[in-house]
């Protein structure tokens, strides 16, 4: 008896999930997936140097004032939004690895011109590109981890993320050491460590195999017999949605669309808590990064987890329920965090930073899995391209909801905009799991198809 019971507590132990360093030690894809999250991690380092210090540096070296920066940054945003769509179209007819490597180069010869370019017409285009080439590499990056990981994207893009909050942190912190200097030269060593991060990563790059599957997520590891049906109906629920190719597929476009609202935990965090925090509550101004701290040290501890709990598309359209449940209320906290003294605004504002992170942490993977799962597999590179469409749009937009009608309205702007988030994502899930239907070939109503 005693012998049976070390038996099943040793098979209970081998059927535990292994743990963050085990994964990244052995992630799906192997080598070049664990090269790629090593460049990764590089990259999103030097991010965090440059994303720490690019405002100051603009205004304080370059001499921009605030019209003016806005206007860099706001054209930086729509140059990055052309990033994702770009790289999807290029992928699906030249390979990804050789894509990434350029862009990544690209952003190495962007970022030493700013070495050199003051003048502001010139910074436009450049500082433009720079974004362009960032949000194509993140493009790429996954489509690349995505066909090495097959059917495990979901445990990779858990790792990855981990990978890349770890890199910002560490960026960060190299950044305070230069801003706590402020010279011209500390400044131009930040904008050199950003540029290194990115001739690593190339090099790093060069150094993983081509994936195999041109257009396709996950490449075919053998003919296999139930490929086949699958096929029909992915390419019935493409016609019938408008045709082959993303910009044509009604039903894809309606998933884009409602994927913007479903990011905005991005700005809710970086803007909205803090802004909220200095103009409508009584909490101190020096509790402002540990919501940084919060969702950073959340998200490298738990996201593998998450990851592990939302596997499969159907389980992904219902963590964006999920999503909008959450984030109400990390709203109805904001909302409810003017009316007490600092100790009740404080807790409430963490709380919020806490909600926003989980949001965070379900959307990552319900976000990516249902742009792979409701794509056509022929054409799932374009396809994903677009769908990085939303995240690029909502870094423009939703800074915007945020700080000109959510903050004008007050407590009662958090409060519409958790219910219209909680809403969507309703919507969102219903439209997705209608798709998977069609796409599994599951007879559907006539009226239901033809929408």
């Amino acid at each position: 008896m005693r012998r049976g019971g070390e038996i099943r507590k040793e098979r209970r132990r081998g059927e535990r999930e292994p743990g963050l360093l085990a994964q990244l030690r052995r992630p799906p894809g192997g080598r070049d997936a664990r090269i790629m999250l090593l460049a990764q991690l590089l990259d999103r380092a030097g991010t965090g140097v440059w994303a720490a210090a690019c405002v100051l540096y603009f205004t304080f070296v370059v001499g921009l004032d605030a019209g003016r920066l806005g206007i860099l940054l706001g054209a930086a945003g729509v140059a990055g939004i052309a990033g994702s769509p770009l790289a999807g179209h290029l992928a699906d007819r030249f390979p990804v690895r050789s894509l990434l490597i350029g862009a990544h180069l690209l952003r190495l010869v962007t970022l030493c011109l700013l070495l050199v370019v003051t003048d502001f017409a010139l910074l436009l285009p450049v500082v433009a590109v720079t974004h362009l080439g960032d949000r194509a590499a993140k493009t790429l990056e996954m489509l690349f981890a995505t066909r090495v990981a097959g059917e495990r994207r979901a445990t990779y893009q858990a790792l990855s993320r981990s990978s890349a909050n770890a890199g910002y942190a560490l960026g960060a912190g190299l950044a305070a050491i230069g801003l706590a200097v402020g010279t011209r030269g500390a400044y131009h060593v930040l904008i050199l460590a950003n540029a290194l991060s990115f001739l690593v990563a190339a090099v790093l790059v060069r150094r993983t195999r081509e994936p195999r599957g041109r257009g396709l997520v996950a490449a075919p590891a053998a003919p296999a017999a139930p490929a086949a049906p699958t096929e029909g109906p992915a390419a019935a629920a493409a016609a019938a949605d408008g045709g082959p190719g993303p910009w044509r597929d009604r039903g894809y476009l309606r998933f884009v669309l409602l994927d913007i609202p479903m990011n905005l935990d991005d700005s809710i965090l970086a803007i909205g808590i803090p802004l909220w925090l200095v103009s409508h509550t009584t909490a101190p101004h020096e509790l402002i990064p540990a919501f940084l701290v919060v969702n950073t040290v959340l998200v490298v501890v738990l996201q593998l987890r998450v990851s592990a709990k939302v596997q499969g598309p159907r389980r992904a359209a219902g963590a964006v329920a999920l999503y909008g449940l959450t984030t109400l209320l990390c709203c109805v906290l904001l909302a409810a965090s003017t009316g007490g003294g600092v100790w009740t605004a404080s807790a409430a504002l963490l709380a919020a930073a806490v909600l926003a992170t989980a949001a965070e942490l379900m959307r990552s993977v319900s976000s990516w899995e249902l742009a792979v799962s409701l794509a056509p597999r022929e054409a799932r590179a374009s396809y994903l391209g677009v769908a990085g469409m939303a995240q690029s749009v909502q870094k423009s937009a939703g800074p915007l909801l945020l700080t000109g009608a959510v903050m004008t309205a007050g407590p009662a702007g958090w409060l519409v905009l958790g219910a219209a988030v909680a809403g969507l994502s309703l919507v969102q899930r219903r439209a997705a799991v209608r798709r998977l239907d069609l796409l599994a070939g599951t007879p559907a109503p006539a009226p239901a198809a033809a929408a």
